[in-house]
């Protein structure tokens, strides 16, 4: 596969990247790229989406903290005043 960019600052980005010695290739920078924006769409396990419908059933029960309590809890337990 072969790749061109039609966008004259992301080769400059690419060619600055490879010059400054952080990547060995323009191939390298893309990889990089594409690897981390495989990372960054990670998605849910079965067991992510078990807990998540967990979470939804508590709260439909009531069973949560509002975050203000929560927050004056903290202060308290770590003396921090407001």
């Amino acid at each position: 596969m072969q790749v061109q960019l039609t966008k004259p600052t992301l080769a400059k980005f690419v060619d600055h990247k490879v010059k400054a010695g952080e990547f060995p290739s323009a191939e390298a920078v893309i990889e990089d790229a594409l690897l981390r924006m495989m990372e960054s769409e990670e998605t849910l396990t079965d067991e992510d989406l078990k807990v998540i419908e967990e979470s939804r059933k508590q709260f439909e029960r009531g069973e949560f903290v509002e975050f203000s309590e929560f927050a004056a809890r903290m202060r308290a337990k770590y003396g921090i005043d407001e």
